[in-house]
């Protein structure tokens, strides 16, 4: 028997045991889990072995205990369509992504060239302007204004050859805006459940991060890929940055392990003392 059978088999039964004994000491709390987490995992167009374990029994396990709130979050907000297009947002949202993405795009070589002088060696990076609303590199003055809507800057950095697996973020509350700052053509891409978009086809993707997905490098040269978390559309937009901001303290607790295998250069270059 192969090894990822046994291992998936040892999961299983664990899974068995851990959720017989929620359901005889705590039903209806366990049932609502259950069946918030398979209304959540549905969601996603591919549904196949992979999708279902990896969210039960691997690392979609924070966003199914995450699911009952998330749900929530859905009411809340306009529809989700999965994978968006920047139009789909309302107008002060467009001004706040075309006003980021513009000075990513005036400044591309000076920022890639800071990038590659502090990353150094490793598999990937995180290149951080700004990270749940709190300023970290000042060196660029434009991402030292606070956003409305826009909460999360900075730039994710791929070493050749270098992708990560099928997983799922943990919270609905925000969308990812990935934008390719180097398009080669290669096989360099993103993909959202049956959804791949190559970078030289179009730089800019926009998605559900909460969405079962991968991101592949299989190019000999880094690549490098705009990373921005902007608020979810909805009728109450300062109800949801103010969640946000509530719970971004545990987020940061649990993006340690979702970046566990990053390098995070978060801190500003050393300032000269004052005489």
């Amino acid at each position: 028997m192969k090894k990822q059978t046994v291992k998936s088999l040892r999961k299983a039964a664990i899974a068995v045991v851990v959720l017989a004994l929620a359901f005889y000491f705590i039903p209806i709390i366990t049932a609502i889990w259950v069946v918030c987490g398979l209304i959540d995992v549905m969601r996603n167009d591919r549904k196949n072995r992979n999708l279902f374990e990896r969210y039960f029994l691997g690392n979609g396990l924070f966003t199914w205990l995450l699911s009952p709130f998330n749900l929530i979050v859905d009411l809340l907000c306009y529809r989700n369509p999965g994978v968006w297009k920047p139009e789909q947002f309302p107008e002060d949202y467009q001004r706040e992504i075309n006003e980021v993405l513009g000075v990513f795009k005036a400044r591309k070589d000076e920022i890639i060239a800071d990038i590659d002088a502090n990353f150094g060696a490793g598999r990937r990076g995180m290149y951080v302007y700004q990270w749940y609303g709190k300023h970290k590199i000042d060196n660029v003055p434009e991402f030292n204004k606070d956003y409305k809507y826009i909460k999360t800057i900075a730039v994710s950095v791929f070493s050749k050859r270098e992708s990560t697996s099928w997983h799922f973020g943990p919270l609905r509350l925000s969308l990812r805006i990935l934008y390719n700052l180097i398009p080669v053509q290669a096989e360099i891409f993103v993909q959202c459940g049956s959804k791949k978009n190559y970078w030289y086809d179009n730089p800019l993707f926009i998605f559900d991060d909460t969405l079962f997905h991968r991101s592949v490098n299989e190019y000999d040269g880094r690549r490098y890929c705009v990373f921005v978390d902007i608020i979810r559309p909805s009728p109450f937009p300062r109800l949801i940055a103010g969640l946000l901001a509530i719970v971004s303290v545990s987020v940061e607790r649990i993006n340690s392990v979702f970046y566990k295998n990053w390098k995070m250069i978060g801190s500003s270059k050393p300032k000269a003392a004052a005489n």
